[in-house]
């Protein structure tokens, strides 16, 4: 593997015994963007940096966006595709670099043009997936985002030839954000690293969003580090591990808890990079200041958690992720038409996922411990694997208490919690 790139970093961070640390950051204006990168590079922490684009430009409306470009008008993310090449070259002037690289997010199914303008910049970096940019954001039928997917990995894909090593990350431990159980999300991450890897691209990283349960997410993480090994032996690989993607915390101390949380997980279960959230999160876009304090306060944490990951194969996470993996790349040997077909028997189902490609069986629960379980598995492969507990049907009010139950367990004043996080609470 080439020793340039966002992957390569990554790594070189993990084995010097450091956890990268980024935001979620993306602002329409040049010089705005260049100052938020900045302050992420001069953070105390190791550090990436972030741009985020705007919905104009995730939802493939550029006309949209070149007039707010033409008319100055803020955007609520940077427009790469209709700013001019010179202007994003003037961004990242003196910024990005092998010591510093820089991401693009998005979250657009059909992010062709999005790839090839960061390409023509020299940005090897992006995320996103055929799945999870696809189900809980628009109503592009999950067809048309497999093809595009399949083809914006062969455009980026392309800087290889010019002497770069292109890395996407899955956002499929990410999808719905929230109330979906472990094992969809680890094994929808595992199933859209291998569709990229089978379309060209060597150097990924596979996601994971921190849920309801700290030790349910180490055995998710464990899960997922043992598919990988499994599935993607000639890649260049790592996991990052979301901050909760649901209701945050609205108290200070919740928020910083929260977190704290996360990077102890990030950090414990062996993984190399974490994406933040800030004590903003519950009110509104945080600042670029608030971001710099959330990266400083989860590296402060990471600096003090010890790697201590779990087996990764005999847990009830792993039964479940590897029996879905398995059961997809059974129907077909393109993928593409293997999650397609996943999708349409219901093999793979996403509760609470509108989407009309959604077969919408499925449902989950939180238990008196906090676990996310499954409370019907719809068609999905997983009789006499999954634990399934029927409840009584849901209701809205029911549905709304669990959105919250995280935000509710972090804002609860914890006295023992207060004094551990001391010296480390900026």
């Amino acid at each position: 593997m080439t020793g340039a790139g966002f992957g390569a970093f990554v790594r070189r961070a993990h084995d010097a015994g450091r956890l990268v640390v980024q935001p979620r950051m993306g602002m329409s204006s040049p010089e705005r963007m260049r100052a938020g990168l900045l302050a992420t590079r001069d953070t105390e922490a190791t550090t990436v940096g972030t741009i985020t684009l705007d919905s104009y430009t995730r939802v493939g409306d550029l006309e949209s966006a070149k007039l707010a470009v033409l008319e100055d008008v803020a955007l609520n993310g940077y427009p790469i595709v209709s700013h001019e090449r010179a202007t994003t070259l003037s961004v990242l002037d003196g910024i990005h670099g092998p010591g510093f690289p820089v991401q693009v997010r998005h979250g657009s199914a059909a992010p062709q043009d999005i790839f090839r303008a960061l390409t023509e910049v020299g940005l090897d970096a992006s995320e996103g997936g055929p799945v999870s940019y696809c189900l809980p954001y628009g109503r592009v039928p999950l067809r048309e985002s497999v093809a595009h997917w399949a083809q914006s990995c062969e455009v980026f894909a392309t800087l290889r030839e010019r002497g770069g090593e292109p890395h996407l990350e899955t956002f499929g431990g990410c999808v719905l954000g929230q109330l979906c159980p472990p094992s969809l999300l680890v094994a929808v991450s595992v199933l859209e690293a291998i569709f990229f890897r089978r379309h060209g691209i060597r150097s990924i990283s596979l996601s994971y969003a921190q849920q309801t349960d700290p030790r349910q997410d180490a055995e998710a993480v464990a899960a997922l580090r043992s598919l990988c090994a499994r599935f993607l032996p000639d890649t260049e690989w790592h996991v990052v591990v979301y901050a909760y993607m649901g209701l945050f915390p609205e108290t200070e101390q919740g928020a910083y808890r929260l977190l704290g949380k996360a990077a102890e997980l990030a950090v414990s279960s062996g993984s190399e990079r974490i994406i933040v959230k800030t004590v903003a999160e519950s009110r509104r876009i945080p600042t670029v200041a608030e971001n710099v304090t959330a990266l400083e306060y989860a590296a402060k944490v990471a600096a003090r958690t010890s790697r201590s990951p779990l087996e990764g194969t005999g847990t009830q996470t792993y039964a479940e992720a590897s029996a879905l993996v398995n059961r997809v790349l059974e129907l077909d040997d393109d993928l593409g038409k293997a999650l397609l077909s996943a999708f349409a028997e219901g093999f793979l189902d996403v509760p609470y996922c509108l989407h009309p490609d959604n077969a919408g069986f499925s449902r989950s629960f939180i238990d008196a411990d906090g676990r996310l379980g499954w409370s019907d598995i719809g068609k999905m492969p997983l009789d006499g694997i999954a634990d399934v507990r029927p409840v009584q049907a849901i209701t809205s009010a029911d549905l709304l208490g669990s959105l919250s139950y995280v935000r509710r367990s972090y804002d609860r004043y914890d006295p023992e919690e207060t004094e551990r996080l001391e010296g480390v609470h900026p």
